[in-house]
């Protein structure tokens, strides 16, 4: 190893212990399995140290997952680089079908080496945080949408329709209350069905209370606001692409982050032939969601309401021209869509790669200022 002054170091993480393999510089650089040790703070800080030793320069790497970015802030505070792999990006060969700790990191240290691996952003502590809270209200924002299913499913098996047409007002929950059932097993489970809809939307209020609390004090707050200008984007939604994306100016164009969040078409070109097809819907499947539930509200007019007014007033006058051009142009877009026949769905999609571009342009903007 002595002759080597370079490294590329690749580990493929678990729970318990985590596996190093080493690939040496050079195109026929040796690339050996290190063993696998104690995944905890202080044993890979030892073993760290003894890899680092050997070289003048080591750079190290593992896959994204439920482990989380501590040990890539550990290699950083220790003086050496590290990249967080997309694993959906790693190539793989067709033929592999073996799958092991020892053959995932020699390929994790061989790809390192060759530059085909594609990193991700990794946050500060204090932006996983705030992503944290968004997510966890993402995830009681799916339970409260199953629970209400579930008591949507049980009047329907038992014949019960509700006369009107919008359901989960106080109106719809006082006719669940009035409903009766011959056996009281049934009434005893719409009971339970109902209570757990009651904690649900409660939990969900009570989380966005909190993001609501904790935003002002963030240091991409100001994107925030300055999001929050453009129509069919608020507090939720802005927080959510802040969140997810992090700082818009690493990304060099809007094309880019329309690429990143999937908003694009997919292509199937040879020669002459150019063939493309639906988004790609590759990327963040969070964020997408959520901006096309916000083209939506590009069906109407351009018109300035009275919530979107006070923030308007509070952003800068770049802002407020850029929120004003987008709506212009978006709602026109929604006609013109609409009138050559799009379905709905096309029309929302088309709305929400475009909107993204407006929002890079206004996080670039408030991020400058």
């Amino acid at each position: 190893m002595a002759d080597y002054r370079e490294a590329f170091v690749g580990i493929d993480v678990a729970k318990l212990k985590n596996a190093i393999a080493i690939a040496e510089a050079g195109r026929e650089g040796e690339v050996r399995f290190f063993g696998e040790v104690d995944a905890s703070a202080t044993s890979m800080r030892r073993v760290i140290g003894r890899i680092a030793s050997r070289f003048d320069h080591v750079h190290f790497c593992y896959e994204a997952g439920p482990t989380g970015y501590g040990l890539y802030r550990l290699i950083r505070s220790l003086g050496h680089e590290c990249t967080v792999v997309a694993p959906s990006l790693i190539p793989r060969k067709p033929g592999d079908r073996v799958k092991t700790n020892r053959r995932d990191a020699i390929s994790l240290a061989r790809l390192l080496r060759a530059g085909e691996l594609t990193a991700v952003w990794v946050p500060d502590e204090g932006h996983e945080s705030i992503r944290d809270l968004v997510r966890a209200r993402a995830a009681a924002v799916e339970t409260l949408r199953v629970h209400r299913q579930q008591v949507s499913a049980f009047m329907l098996k038992h014949g019960r329709s509700y006369p009107r047409k919008k359901s989960w007002t106080m109106r719809y929950l006082r006719w669940l209350q009035e409903q009766r059932f011959d056996h009281p097993a049934h009434q005893i489970a719409l009971q339970e069905m109902v209570e757990a809809v009651r904690v649900s939307k409660e939990r969900v209020e009570r989380l966005e209370r909190v993001i609501e609390e904790f935003v002002p004090t963030w240091s991409l707050a100001p994107i925030v606001l300055a999001l929050q200008t453009l129509r069919g984007v608020d507090l939720i939604v802005a927080v959510t692409f802040v969140t997810e994306v992090g700082d818009a100016s690493r990304f060099e164009s809007p094309r880019q982050l329309m690429g990143y969040l999937g908003l694009v078409p997919g292509e199937r070109s040879t020669g002459e032939t150019v063939r493309r097809g639906g988004i790609t819907k590759a990327g963040n499947g969070r964020v997408r969601h959520m901006l096309v539930e916000s083209a939506w509200t590009y069906r109407h007019p351009p018109k300035v309401g009275k919530a979107k007014l006070y923030r308007l007033e509070q952003a800068p006058p770049k802002v407020r021209e850029i929120a004003w051009k987008a709506q212009s142009r978006l709602t026109a877009r929604y006609r013109m869509l609409s009138a050559r026949g799009k379905r709905t769905t096309v029309v929302c999609t088309a709305i929400a790669r475009e909107l993204v571009g407006f929002m890079w342009a206004v996080a670039r903007e408030a991020r400058a200022t």
